[in-house]
């Protein structure tokens, strides 16, 4: 396979860069802290020689980046499943469009389930917003993350920027044969609404403009829907949206890194991943003719049927569409333990007393209750 320094800005780490990389984060000053997370029962400096000695992606990610997840799953998370990968073929390259709820973990968590089930890890998009540093820098390359660009410098960057990101994804799937998981928007859903962005599917298009059915049948689009029964950093997206409703919301320094900190150690309860049937050129051949604003649109609302109908509702989602619109429809699906502890969970918002509580707790509620909006207007 040919290098391509046109996409030198964006790729991942080769290979052969991985070693300058594992040695840069084996002498970092956080290295220790990060090695008592991850190997919590080894001697930091048997860890340091570990991580020295990795020469391929396969090295670093079966080894730490596995472990990175089965301590997150065994600190935070009751359960972690995944169904739906039996459907998929494991010679095949597939492009995963996910909901997106966690920052790392979404994507993370799904490496975990494919690499325990015999497939390989996927490419991964990663805000250029949150390559903060040079240590993440190297973590993320060498974990197969590329940049993904927000411009802000009008149109025509922002057409620059997305054909460039359409070229890279098409190159890694159909030249590098690597998958590549992205999400269906840009930015987490902060209010338990998902849905794809229409933009997401005219960016894939863009590397190929010939055959708008085909550009799309190639990818191989499997949407995948990752479910958290309490969501992540939901407190924080709760004060945010709050803040939104009072002018242009505008993050704070470090605030992604909290986030992302928060996402992995709060409790999540049961998370599941459920891997939608794939788009397949039989589903795009009825949408041949139409405009191609309409086709987008068409397809993201096909995406977002599959996703919505992947997600797995808790009890907590049961609970909250209950308590937000004052009645008892779904109390068959929830105990009055589990309902207790939800209220209990509620009066955290409380201690937020410059707000309106009241509407901190709709806000709250909507996050968890509009998921069941979600599927019930599938019907």
């Amino acid at each position: 396979m040919d290098r391509r320094p046109d996409f030198d800005d964006i790729r991942p780490y080769y290979e052969d860069e991985l070693p300058d990389a594992m040695r840069r984060i084996s002498k970092s000053e956080s290295f220790p802290l990060l090695a008592s997370y991850v190997y919590p029962a080894e001697d930091v400096k048997a860890v340091r020689e570990r991580i020295r000695s990795f020469k391929t992606f396969a090295d670093f990610q079966l080894d730490t980046m596995r472990q990175v997840n089965a301590q997150i799953i065994k600190r935070s998370i009751t359960e972690f499943s995944c169904h739906g990968l039996e459907q998929l073929d494991k010679q095949k390259q597939y492009l995963y469009v996910s909901n997106h709820r966690d920052i790392m973990l979404d994507a993370s968590l799904l490496q975990y389930a494919l690499t325990d089930n015999g497939f390989e890890t996927t490419e991964i998009t990663f805000g250029a917003n949150l390559m903060s540093s040079p240590l993440i820098i190297d973590i993320g390359k060498s974990n197969k993350m590329f940049r993904v660009e927000r411009p802000g410098g009008g149109a025509k960057e922002f057409y620059k920027s997305s054909l460039h990101l359409s070229e890279y994804i098409r190159y890694a799937l159909l030249e590098k044969k690597q998958s590549v998981w992205i999400a269906q928007r840009n930015g987490r859903t902060k209010n338990g609404i998902d849905a794809t962005d229409q933009g997401i599917i005219k960016m894939f298009g863009m590397s190929r403009t010939d055959d708008k059915i085909k550009s799309l049948a190639e990818l191989n689009i499997v949407p995948m829907s990752i479910s958290y029964e309490w969501e992540s950093c939901d407190i924080l997206k709760t004060l945010e949206l709050y803040q939104s409703k009072f002018g242009k919301y505008v993050k704070k320094p470090g605030e992604d890194l909290n986030s992302i900190l928060t996402g992995i150690i709060q409790p999540k309860g049961n998370v599941h991943i459920e891997i939608a049937r794939p788009i397949t050129i039989e589903d795009l051949l009825p949408f041949e003719n139409m405009p191609n604003n309409e086709y987008n649109k068409t397809v993201a609302k096909l995406l977002d049927s599959r996703i919505v109908s992947a997600y797995r509702l808790f009890p907590n989602n049961y609970i909250a569409h209950d308590l937000r619109f004052g009645n008892l429809h779904f109390s068959e699906n929830y105990t009055k333990a589990q309902k207790e502890t939800f209220l209990k969970y509620l009066e955290k918002l409380e201690q937020y007393d410059n707000c309106d509580v009241d509407q901190l707790k709709d806000i709250f509620l909507g996050i968890y209750s509009n998921p069941v909006d979600s599927k019930i207007n599938l019907k």
